[in-house]
């Protein structure tokens, strides 16, 4: 690995496992430290970029931290050396790891007075860093054309405002993804699932795929928060509401309901089954596994799947109304609050974003390129057959998105663990839909409060 590592790196995930798995718990000094932390620093940040030096040509030394496997690191770095070279004076210190304690550690490096300048976050903890106002609001440089999201999809870089304030440059487009065995419905002369078909309607669907084929229609995604959410948005509901949830017990109920009927036909696999496909490794999902026809899953991840498996297969929108599903940022980047060199670090992330040559060479590693443009050029070049239907299933999509909802909670992490719990007692039949419902609401309020 070229660069500095002020710390230790963990191993790495095994060869074949999704890269992005977000990780599921912040440390709890984040809380306290994170508020005192800018109050602590704020005096010596004051003076903006470079200590005041007005050298537009002074030497420049950013810390970046991002997770990521072996691959991402070379590409990142080499898209880190390309700004180098067209900006002599601007250098990086460079660390990354694997995913599993990435927050951790971001955690400890903010808690401890050391926070990177530039560090890559996710959804699921991009409120609780802003609402502790360790990001930079990039509003201004978005306003001022110094950071440019006019190639961008508009729910796209919307996805990174939080209470007004952009938190976080979108590094990576993506969205919800319904994948199917096609070499498994083709052998049984059944059709594939289509974009807007209704939920009953592809329940019936997956019920018929059981009879015929002898596998289970679908995975039973009712433990899966991401169709939780597009299904909610179809019912004029979302996931959060300013700072509640959107949802009450009965939309839960109703939606546990759902699958608890769709089991009952036998359109999913028993509970043992239904479990392992809960897992977030993808190389557990079902419809790789051959022990469902489909598998709901984010649709850049199609070519994790076909590594898994021989069959061929297909990517469609979630059941329902398709513009409940957005152009979301697969993760960020953000910039420290108090960085000395601020000003700079928002010129490095607008570069990685919008310069086709560094979009060339980070790829689609972090997902479809934000800048629509550069995204095009990627697209050109991929050989990849699974990237290249991920890519033309995403675009197709574009023109039926709605608009993006707010960036999750703080506690987001605990409402998608909870919701497996809670699905899962209705899977075994430990409670019924209303039982658990009620029960996850609860411990929901609690999470977010």
């Amino acid at each position: 690995m070229h660069g500095t590592t002020p710390f230790p790196r963990p191993a790495l995930p095994a060869r074949g496992r999704r890269t992005s798995t977000r990780p599921r718990r912040l440390l709890r000094g984040l809380v306290a430290a994170a508020v005192a932390l800018p109050l602590a620093l704020g005096a010596a940040a004051c003076g903006g970029d470079d200590a005041g030096s007005g050298d537009p040509n002074a030497p420049v030394k950013l810390s970046i931290f991002w997770w990521g496997a072996e691959a991402r690191a070379k590409l990142t770095e080499d898209a880190l050396a390309l700004y180098t070279q067209k900006h002599p004076n601007v250098t990086f210190e460079k660390t990354w790891q694997a995913n599993q304690g990435y927050f951790d550690k971001l955690a400890t490096l903010t808690a401890g007075g050391s926070p990177p300048d530039i560090f890559q976050i996710d959804d699921n903890y991009l409120t609780e860093y802003a609402s502790r106002n360790t990001t930079l609001d990039l509003t201004k440089y978005k306003d001022s054309g110094k950071l440019d999201v006019s190639k961008f999809p508009e729910s796209l870089w919307q996805y990174g405002v939080v209470d007004g304030k952009l938190a976080g440059l979108a590094f990576g487009e993506n969205t919800q993804g319904l994948v199917y065995n096609k070499t498994l419905l083709d052998k049984h002369g059944l059709p594939a699932p289509t974009t807007g078909m209704s939920w009953a309607d592809f329940i019936s669907w997956a019920e018929q795929v059981s009879k015929t084929s002898k596998t289970p229609g679908t995975m039973d995604p009712s433990a899966d928060y991401k169709a939780f959410w597009v299904w909610l948005r179809q019912q004029g509901k979302d996931l959060y509401k300013g700072k509640e949830l959107g949802f009450t017990a009965d939309d839960v109920t109703k939606w546990f309901e759902l699958w608890k009927g769709a089991r009952e036909r036998g359109a999913t696999p028993p509970a043992d089954v239904i479990h392992e496909g809960n897992a977030t490794d993808i190389s557990k999902q079902l419809v790789v596994t051959g022990k469902a026809a489909t598998s709901f899953v984010w649709a850049n991840q199609m070519p994790e799947l076909k590594k898994n498996t021989k069959d061929e297969l297909g990517v469609v929108a979630y059941p329902g109304d398709p513009s409940a599903q957005w152009a979301r940022a697969s993760m960020y980047f953000s910039v420290f609050r108090n960085s000395k060199h601020r000003d700079v670090a928002v010129d490095v992330i607008n570069f990685l974003a919008n310069d086709v040559e560094a979009g060339k060479i980070l790829g689609t590693d972090r997902g479809l390129p934000s800048n629509l443009d550069v995204r095009k050029a990627v697209s050109e070049s991929v050989t990849d057959p699974a990237m290249k239907l991920s890519i033309q299933v995403e675009t197709e999509l574009a023109s039926k998105f709605g608009p993006s909802p707010q960036v999750p909670l703080k506690g987001h992490s605990k409402v998608r663990s909870e919701l497996i719990k809670a699905a899962e007692n209705v899977q075994y039949g430990r409670q019924s839909p209303s039982e658990a419902a009620a029960a996850f609401l609860s411990v929901c309020q609690s999470a977010i409060a």
